[in-house]
């Protein structure tokens, strides 16, 4: 952000008129902090002032005159409240500071009531209620927007008396005011801890990567020697590699037990209430428990349905876990002696090395043929190659941060797609984790001019050393890919209304699209188009591919489950019908226990971290990862057996699924694509599960 300058009498807040940037890009360079409160009373003004139109609005309610001025079609770029919202929020994830999280906690409150101000409006849900029940022949783009904006403002309280309309302000102004918190405490605590080494002889076992990146930060702290942080290119490496075994205990106990202290940076009790708040809110709308609230608008549609998939999935695969963990232990029995018990701290370390004996490959292996700038040639090259489209670096667009670039991407046919935004590296006032984002929605306006989308990715990956360019492991390839994929689906978005375009999908059918772009990372095709050493240019040799290949399943069964425990601990909170009080940390190793395969330490909590469900919005949702595994899987069959790089079929996967957003069922879109329902059959061949013989 720009220092404020002694003269501001001639200065137009820059979220009050045009942008003048390339394709109208947010002006990160010229926004200031003050220009944020401002642009949002600015914006919840203008937003009353239209709601007093529509529902003063003398003609009997139409799609036309009530719907639609509800939606974010709109007239060149004037909803400003949503245009500031989109900019600060994310700042607050991507580059965040002191006075920006204050300014959160003084408007959190203030946008919720307003929020609730626009659902809880009696004359403007009155006049929803009439296009509801009359309305001329509408498409079906129009129809799904009718029934979302309905079902919208009932589920937000419309449909209560005035005491339940008064409870629920409250219920939802708290629950606002306390994710935010669970968020910003969990961005302290993580930046707070500091791993400090000054003796060489700990750093043993470290490759020279990890040790290069610890000194860097170190630098970056002000001190001497290196330093190990809890952002995952440290942290991951550190329990990888080093031999040190005290201190990857120490290292492991402060990642687990991150916002447990007895500080102010505390969310246990936090969650309590978020999980109490959220069973109220769900109550008073009428539905038992918050998970039933919310898989009404899921492809599982009811928790029987999420509890027999992850039910399905730990059947198949946890035997398979704990025979790899077995294998785990048995290998460190033989390094360490017959009496040696490996904790948790202990587990990457030993993964690797069978990793490293069952198929001779280490990560570190294959990092010098995946630095950074070949391997965003390859994600490229790879999208070009199924879709014909093209990235261009345009310097000219405005950046928040030195190291986020911008791209201009182009169709097959030359025209103008989208803005690509991408954020590599951690740093301090930057979430943990891996998102993608957009700072605007693709929409056709009331002119019929396609209004293109501004997507962002948002990744922790290694960051370069003053030796070394960031050089990848393969895990983070597929995180790269990952996000991508989501980015690819809003910037394929083709549909006339922004609320469904793009990523506006039901949360279990928006992961398809990223976990289907994951299976790219080993496939030897793909890895041959931009895998070659940073300092020779050799390529990644095919023995190297083939053990890639091979140990593709390495782990990947400890992995199913332990993505179903996350599941499993997410419906737990969320089905509850009565208060919840228990003391979170046992909960918590009660309610997945069934899918753990490892030691549980008494101390450690997942709970207060967990942002997807405390903050984010996969709130008894978590499952819909592994249930979107299922659709990638399948999908990916389809490539599979027609070619991966099928453009034929990339381009049936772009028209039905990509573009589509949620202008109709999920499963409509993917059964158009695939031409049948999904089972799970490829999800297992993929994972080498045999599937389990049906129960009597």
């Amino acid at each position: 952000m720009n220092d404020k300058k002694t003269d501001n009498t001639k200065r137009i807040n820059p979220f009050f008129e045009p942008y003048g940037t390339p394709h109208d890009t947010v002006p990160f360079d010229r926004i200031r902090l003050e220009d944020y409160e401002e642009a949002f009373m600015e914006g919840i003004r203008r937003d009353n002032e239209q709601i007093e139109k529509t529902i003063n609005n003398p003609e009997k309610p139409t799609f036309d005159n009530t719907i639609i001025n509800k939606d974010e079609t709109r007239e060149g770029y004037y909803d400003l409240l949503s245009r500031v919202s989109t900019v600060f929020f994310n700042m607050l994830s991507a580059e965040t500071n002191d006075e920006l999280d204050a300014l959160a906690q003084k408007m959190q409150p203030i946008l919720t009531q307003h929020a609730n101000d626009v659902r809880l409006n009696p004359r403007l849900f009155d006049r929803i209620k009439a296009v509801k029940r009359h309305h001329r022949k509408l498409t079906p783009e129009e129809k799904r927007l009718l029934d979302d904006c309905y079902d919208g403002f009932a589920r937000s309280g419309a449909l209560l008396d005035d005491d339940g309309k008064e409870r629920l302000r409250k219920l939802t102004e708290e629950a606002g005011m306390l994710s935010l918190q669970f968020s910003q405490n969990l961005l302290k605590e993580e930046k707070a801890f500091t791993l400090h080494i000054t003796d060489e002889k700990n750093l043993e076992g470290l490759p020279d990567t990890a040790r290069e990146a610890a000194a860097v930060a170190a630098r970056e702290h002000g001190k001497d020697g290196w330093i190990v942080t809890l952002d995952h290119p440290s942290y991951g490496p550190f329990m990888t590699y080093s031999a040190n075994r005290e201190l990857r205990e120490r290292l492991y106990m402060a990642k687990n037990t991150v916002c447990t202290k007895d500080n102010s940076e505390n969310n246990i009790e936090i969650c309590k209430r978020i999980v109490n708040l959220r069973r109220e809110i769900a109550q008073l709308l009428g539905y038992k428990t918050y998970a039933d609230y919310v898989l009404k608008h899921r492809m599982a549609t009811n928790t029987r349905n999420v509890y027999r998939l992850l039910d399905d999935l730990t059947e198949a695969y946890r035997p398979a876990a704990l025979k790899e963990v077995d294998a785990l232990e048995r290998m460190a029995r033989k390094m360490e002696g017959r009496d040696f018990v490996m904790r948790p701290w202990d587990f990457s370390f030993f993964s690797h090395k069978l990793q490293l004996r069952k198929y001779n490959l280490d990560a570190e292996m294959l990092r010098p043929y995946f630095e950074l700038s070949k391997v965003i040639d390859g994600v490229f090259g790879l999208a070009n190659r199924l879709y014909g489209i093209t990235f261009r670096e345009n310097k000219d667009i405005p950046v928040y941060h030195p190291d986020v670039k911008a791209y201009e991407v182009f169709d097959a046919d030359g025209s103008y797609l989208a803005v690509f935004y991408a954020d590599f590296h951690p740093r301090k006032g930057k979430q943990g984790g891996a998102w993608m984002t957009e700072y605007q929605g693709q929409f056709i306006d009331r002119k019929g001019e396609n209004v293109r989308p501004h997507v962002s990715v948002v990744m922790n990956l290694t960051k370069p050393t003053d030796e070394k360019p960031a050089l990848l492991t393969l895990s983070e390839v597929e995180t790269f890919l990952h996000e991508f994929g989501h980015s690819l689906h809003g910037m394929f978005a083709n549909t006339r209304f922004e609320s469904l375009s793009g990523t506006n999908v039901w949360w279990d059918f928006v992961e398809l699209p990223s976990q289907f772009m994951e299976n790219y990372a080993v496939e030897k095709d793909f890895l041959r188009t931009f895998a070659f050493h940073y300092q020779t240019g050799e390529p990644l040799p095919d023995e190297l591919i083939d053990r890639i290949v091979k140990s593709r399943n390495f782990m990947a069964a400890y992995a199913c489950m332990r993505q179903v425990s996350f599941g499993l601990l997410d419906m737990a909170y969320y089905t509850k019908k009565e208060p919840f009080d228990d003391d979170i940390i046992k909960f918590e190793k009660k309610a997945w226990a069934k899918a753990i395969v490892t030691e549980q330490l008494p101390d450690t909590c997942m709970t207060v971290q967990f942002g997807h469900i405390m903050a984010g919005g996969y709130a008894a949702g978590y499952y819909s990862y592994k249930w979107a595994e299922v659709l990638d899987a399948d999908a990916f069959s389809v490539f599979r057996r027609r070619g991966i790089f099928d453009r034929q079929t990339a381009q049936s996967f772009r028209d039905n699924i990509l573009s589509r957003g949620g202008t109709e069922h999920p499963m409509t879109l993917y059964k158009r694509f695939r031409g049948c329902e999904p089972t799970i059959d490829a999800l297992l061949r993929r994972n080498g599960i045999k599937r389990p013989k049906k129960r009597k």
